[in-house]
Order: structure tokens, then C-alpha cells, then sequence
């Protein structure tokens, strides 16, 4: 069957699921193969379940006219969105980069939707299936999408450019992720660099930090591209405070305060504020929508425990944003001060200079105690005497912590937000 046909199928039904777990009646059912496992061994049991169809790959599997086989399952979801987002009028915004993207993603939604009706990229749906969920989640109505898109190797981002299509972009910024599979920092700049030439290729705009060496290097052959933090734009946010909540302030006098933690996160709140303004969004409802916005999902936030101040920021790391954190959290005002930091993955051949740096910014910011926990960390404990390291985030031991600030940051698999419960 075409994708026209499955297309309209597609229209009929109540949306598109993956997994048996969670299939709704009337759902279009993808039998998706991964490593460890293969859809179409549980494409009966989402019509059991109530699936209207099961989309397969392997004609063995096939029973009735409630399957539909086709070449490559994934290959059919991708193409199945890219027709849906051809059908839809709202303009694209894609958001690439190496750190910040889901919170730039969920400050710019909180800007647009003053204004539009937005829809925005749920969790971190945003790799080669969860950018086609995303696409086939929205509807006729919405006027703004935002489209995550993530990637750790180069050739990757390209290819969700092809099936998101996106009208505006931007690159967060250039740093330290995914090395394993980018090799380099210049091969995180050249998988990045794909989002900007499908734009400049496609006529689209891009929306570029000023103060970004790479980023404006990166797109220099745009004749037209947005600029922002440039400190002459009236919409650049900047913030003096060492408090633990950032106080941001715009050019022309207007000031909010936040639910937002970390220096590094203006850039993001730059970010959406540029995009919102652009598109015609009020600055004053942009600084609004920023004020309002709370943390969530162990990004940033800021967490109250008897006599102690957490700043849970867990939900991933790499050597760019742990950094960014320690030199946020080094300026802030406490007289005792902790850091537990955990492992940080996907870094390759990488990974030990990179611990290894990691531990010696923690001794150069002063910062009064610090915990180390997992195999990457643990193996430089010799020459770090007077920190604590821990092969595994399970081992770790405190003593009493009382009327600190602390600091919890690591890959998402150390689970390092587990140590709340021990504070």
C-alpha cells in the first residue's frame, strides 16, 4: 500500500502508536524493529488490543486485510509524517544543537503560545522515531510547531531536516556531545551545520546567536539571518544576579524574575525571546511567558530539602554543560557549597581527558566539597585525595549535609536525581 492510501487510513484513525503497551482503539499500529526486538511478533496483539490497523514489514505476519505490509516499517512512519506535515499550514520551527535544546524548545513554546496556538515537541521525542510521533501528533489548528531535533552523528540531522521540513531553525550551540559518535568537535559542528545549509537550500531563516563564534562562522553565506544577544537588538535579556533564580532584564528597562537557575540558560531565554518577537509576539507577554515557566524533568531545577537548596540538574550532561553548570553554580552565593556529578556517556575515545578535566574545574572554581560517582570518574580517584568518588552512584556514602547548596548533575543512565532521596 502507498502512503497516500495509508494516509488516509491515517485520517480515519484516533493517531499512531508504537507500542502494544499503550495502543488506543482505532490506532494506527507500527510494527517497528529495534536491536533486541521486532515489531511485527506483536502486530496481532495490537489489533487485539483495539489497533484499527498494524503496519508491518514481513509478509508472514500478515493474516488479514488489517495488516498492511510495506517495504520498511520505519522507512513507512517517516514518509507517513513527512505527507502530514506537507498538509499542514503552520510554520516549522526546528531547534538543533548540542545543549539546551529542550529547554529552548519549552521556553519558545511558552513565548508562541501567548500568541498562537503552539505545539511543541513532548519529552524528548526527537531522533528518527520520535520526530515522525511528533509530526503525526499535530493537528489542523495549530498555527507554531516546534520540532526538536537530535542527533549524534553526522548524516543524522539531515535526515529528520528532510522529514520535518522546517521553515526557521536554529543551533543552540556547539559543544562537547555525543563525541562518539561525532569524533570531534568539528564533527559536532558539521552534523549540526546540516540543519543550516536544508535551510539555506529551502529558502528558510535562521535565528543566530551574536556571541557564538561557531554558530555565526556557520552561517555566514546566509544574506539574511536573525541575529540575537548582540547588545544593540532591544530584546537582549541579561541577568547580574548570584542568586539562585535568574532576575532578567531587557535593553529598554523591562525586568521579570524566573523559576530559572544557571547563566547558561540566557542564551536559551535569548533564544525564545527572539523567536517570539520576531514572529510578532509582544516582548512584554515573551518576558511573561519566561517569568511563568517552571523546570521540570530534572533540568534546572531548584529543589528545597530541610535546610539544604538542590539545583537538580540530571536529566543528561556532557563535558559542555556539566562545565557551564560548575562555573554558574561557582558564582552563586553560599557559604557551603556541594557538587555530586556523575558519569558522562558517549564520549569514546574521549572520555577519561574529559572526566579528568571535569574534576580539575571543580578544584579551580573553590567549590568546597565534591562527590564523583561511576567508572569514568572513579578512575582518576588517586590523584583527587581530598574528593570522594564512587564506583557506582549506589555506593555513595554521606555524612550529614546541612544549610548548603548543592549542585547534582550527570548522564541520564547515572540516575543521579536518586540522591535526593539519600539528602
Amino acid at each position: 500500500m502507498d502512503i497516500v492510501s495509508i494516509y488516509a487510513q491515517f485520517i480515519a484513525s484516533t493517531g499512531v502508536s508504537t507500542d502494544t503497551r499503550t495502543v488506543k482503539a482505532g490506532n494506527l499500529f507500527f510494527a517497528l524493529k529495534g536491536p533486541n526486538f521486532n515489531g511485527n511478533l506483536y502486530a496481532e496483539k495490537a489489533l487485539e488490543s483495539g489497533a484499527a490497523y498494524a503496519i508491518i514489514d514481513e509478509e508472514k505476519f500478515k493474516k488479514s486485510e488489517k495488516y498492511i505490509l510495506v517495504d520498511d516499517v520505519l522507512i513507512a512512519l517517516q514518509k507517513l509524517a513527512n505527507h502530514h506535515r506537507k498538509q499542514l499550514k503552520c510554520t516549522f520551527i526546528g531547534i538543533a544543537g548540542s545543549n539546551g535544546k529542550t529547554t529552548t524548545k519549552e521556553l519558545t513554546f511558552a513565548v508562541l503560545s501567548k500568541k498562537y496556538k503552539t505545539f511543541a515537541t513532548k519529552g524528548n521525542l526527537n531522533n528518527h522515531i520520535g520526530v515522525p510521533l511528533t509530526l503525526l501528533s499535530i493537528d489542523n489548528e495549530t498555527e507554531m510547531a516546534i520540532i526538536e531535533l537530535g542527533a549524534n552523528h553526522v548524516g543524522e540531522l539531515a535526515e529528520l531536516c528532510k522529514i520535518a521540513e522546517p521553515d526557521l531553525g536554529v543551533v543552540t550551540n556547539i559543544g562537547l556531545d555525543h563525541l562518539e559518535g561525532y569524533g570531534s568537535i568539528e564533527g559536532v559542528a558539521e552534523g549540526n551545520s546540516e540543519i543550516y545549509y536544508w535551510l539555506f537550500k529551502n529558502g528558510g531563516k535562521v535565528f543566530v546567536n551574536a556571541q557564538d563564534e561557531w554558530l555565526m562562522r556557520m552561517t555566514s553565506r546566509f544574506e539574511s539571518r536573525i541575529l540575537y544577544n548582540d547588545f544593540a537588538a532591544f530584546d537582549f535579556i541579561s541577568s547580574e544576579s548570584k542568586k539562585i533564580f535568574l532576575t532578567i532584564s531587557s535593553k529598554n528597562g523591562l525586568f521579570r524574575n524566573t523559576n530559572l537557575t544557571g547563566k547558561y540558560n540566557l542564551d536559551n531565554i535569548n533564544t525564545a525571546v527572539k523567536i517570539g518577537t520576531h514572529l510578532g509576539v509582544d516582548l512584554e507577554f515573551c518576558l511573561d511567558a519566561i517569568a511563568e515557566y517552571q523546570p521540570a524533568n530534572n533540568r534546572s531545577q531548584v529543589i528545597k530539602k530541610g535546610t539544604n537548596e538542590i539545583i537538580l540538574d540530571c536529566y543528561n550532561a556532557n563535558p559542555s554543560s556539566m562545565l557551564k553548570s560548575l562555573q554558574s553554580f561557582a558564582e552563586l552565593s553560599s557559604n557551603s557549597k556541594y557538587v555530586f556529578l556523575g558519569d558522562m556517556f558517549e564520549l569514546g575515545n574521549f572520555s577519561d581527558q574529559e572526566h579528568l578535566n571535569m574534576i580539575k574545574a571543580v578544584e579551580e572554581l573553590n567549590i568546597n566539597y565534591a562527590y564523583f560517582c561511576g567508572e569514568a570518574f572513579f578512575k582518576h580517584k588517586l590523584m583527587f585525595p581530598k574528593y570522594n568518588f564512587f564506583e557506582k552512584r549506589e555506593n555513595l556514602i554521606l555524612s550529614t549535609i546541612e544549610e548548603s547548596l548543592i549542585l547534582i548533575k550527570g548522564s541520564r543512565g547515572m540516575t543521579m536525581e536518586k540522591i535526593v532521596e539519600i539528602l
